[in-house]
């Protein structure tokens, strides 16, 4: 108690910048060692951040000194780089999803539990100001009773701009695995849990063009839906539809929309921790913008594991392995949906995590008070 969190990475690809500047932030969480399969990228991680230090994968398991795992593997490699951190009586911190597929996911909590350790999974960006706030309106009732939502994420393809976009395009990848986890996370933290899913897909070609990097103009092959649309219905009554494409070029309308008896609510971007949500009452002119209310204060990816080290033993994170569970068990069944064209009962549930009041954590304090005077 009253101790920071200590941390080791295993994973040194692109995400880590982002952990790495938050924990910097962040006075309750101490980052220890760094591992990857490459020792190079290990050790230029240790040389950027004072007192980390760069090992092996075997090493950082069996450290003393490391009491959770961060996994920023590929999605493959989850349940993998989980189950060993478990068995080394560690707790974990996965980046999403939290395993390939269901039967795996379902592994990696089962030992959990039986060892006694936490398991935890991005994303955390339900935990920021824009999501919480939506949140708390809802919950303060400005659109009535939830009748329905709308995800949309629309991109041409991550083969545009990602050097290495082969992942995206082979199973385990496409459009709603790789970025339903924002969408869903949210719509099961504003709406509760779904009990059923439909589902229909679609794929536009056979192959995608590398855009940029060393393999620019080199053929990645497809063998997932890039396209797919999802009709889940919670257990609260309310209906959301999911849009999510590889293949669509841009989307103008809203990254998500709730719609209520007595209002609408445009809520932001879910791959991000704040942004300004939306109201439109009964018999209103136009749309009102509302104060930020709720959520962590300048957040950013990190802060789920800031709030697991705070969330008394015993309970279950916000950004839990039991949440992640059941998003990751949705959109394996929406796609199921659309592979068989038939509604799918959704086995797991999960509780509608705690909304977070507005905070700003101590160590964001120093931050914020180091801005002030510098400006």
């Amino acid at each position: 108690m009253g101790k920071p969190l200590k941390v080791g990475i295993i994973g040194c690809g692109a995400i880590i910048a982002q952990y790495l500047t938050n924990f910097r932030k962040l006075q309750d969480l101490e980052l220890v060692a760094v591992a990857d399969l490459d020792p190079a990228r290990a050790q230029a991680v240790a040389e950027q951040y004072d007192g980390v230090r760069a090992v092996s994968v075997d090493e950082l398991l069996a450290a003393d000194d490391v009491e959770l795992v961060l996994n920023l593997t590929i999605p493959a490699a989850h349940a993998d780089v989980a189950l060993k951190a478990i068995a080394a009586g560690k707790s974990v911190y996965g980046e999403k999803p939290l395993a390939a597929t269901t039967a795996e996911a379902r592994t990696v909590l089962e030992a959990a539990r039986k060892a006694g350790v936490v398991v935890g999974c991005a994303p955390d960006t339900v935990l920021g100001t824009g999501i919480q706030t939506a949140r708390k309106a809802i919950d303060d009732g400005l659109i009535g009773a939830p009748i329905s939502a709308s995800a949309t994420m629309v991109t041409p393809g991550h083969e545009r701009w990602h050097p290495n976009p082969d992942f995206y395009y082979q199973p385990g990848g496409g459009p709603l695995l790789d970025m339903g986890p924002y969408y869903v996370t949210a719509l099961v933290t504003l709406l509760g849990p779904v009990v059923s899913v439909t589902g229909a897909a679609s794929h536009t070609r056979n192959e995608r063009t590398i855009g940029s990097g060393p393999r620019q103009g080199e053929k990645v092959p497809v063998a997932i839906d890039s396209h797919v649309t999802g009709v889940l219905t919670h257990a609260s009554g309310a209906l959301s539809t999911l849009f999510m494409s590889f293949d669509a070029v841009k989307s103008k309308s809203p990254n998500i929309e709730i719609h209520g008896e007595q209002g609408s609510l445009v809520v932001p971007d879910p791959n991000h921790f704040d942004g300004e949500v939306q109201l439109f009452p009964l018999g209103a002119d136009a749309w009102e913008t509302l104060p930020v209310s709720a959520g962590y204060v300048d957040s950013g990816r990190g802060f789920g594991i800031a709030d697991l080290a705070s969330t008394p033993e015993g309970a279950e994170p916000r950004a839990g392995g039991t949440l992640a569970f059941h998003v990751l068990e949705v959109m394996e069944s929406v796609l199921e949906s659309a592979h068989t064209g038939t509604a799918i009962r959704i086995s797991s549930t999960a509780e509608r995590p705690a909304g977070v009041e507005l905070t700003v954590l101590a160590g964001n304090v120093r931050e914020l008070q180091a801005q002030e005077a510098a400006s």
